[in-house]
């Protein structure tokens, strides 16, 4: 069975997320903050009558803020996934494309940042080049999923 990879960017870096994990690409306009919820946690909002927690990938993966992000008019591009039954949009700064996975993915053959390394599954070749495979449940725990071991 042939598996497509939906690639994105995120701090200038290509990723990418395997299709088959995601359920829409959507702009999001309102987004509800959650008190005392950790950093990487936006908010909440609405897809089709279903909540759904907003997870900013930069802020998960431990990366500057930057204004790369693809906000127009006050929107916010999103990934929308689903983990255990519950909804989440990964805030990502640009949606390239879809393409197939060529083959499976590689061990990491260099430092990655923190962040990276914990969210990567590996290096993936796609027809547009080189990209990190991202493990969405790892950027939905975030970095505090590291401060309670």
């Amino acid at each position: 069975m042939d598996r497509s990879l939906l690639l994105v960017r995120i701090a200038g870096e290509m990723a990418a997320l395997e299709s088959d994990r995601i359920q829409s690409v959507v702009e999001l306009d309102s987004i509800t903050p959650v008190p005392r919820s950790p950093a990487h946690i936006v908010g909440l909002a609405a897809l089709r009558s279903k909540a759904m927690t907003v997870i900013d990938c930069r802020c998960s993966l431990e990366l500057p803020e930057g204004d790369e992000a693809q906000e127009e008019d006050g929107l916010v591009l999103a990934v929308v996934v689903e983990l255990d039954e519950h909804l989440y949009a990964l805030v990502v700064d640009r949606v390239e494309e879809v393409v197939a996975l060529e083959g499976e993915p590689a061990p990491l053959r260099a430092d990655l940042l923190p962040g990276w390394s914990r969210a990567t599954l590996g290096m993936v070749e796609t027809s547009a080049g080189p990209a990190l495979l991202l493990d969405p449940a790892q950027l939905v725990a975030g970095s505090a999923a590291l401060e309670a071991a």
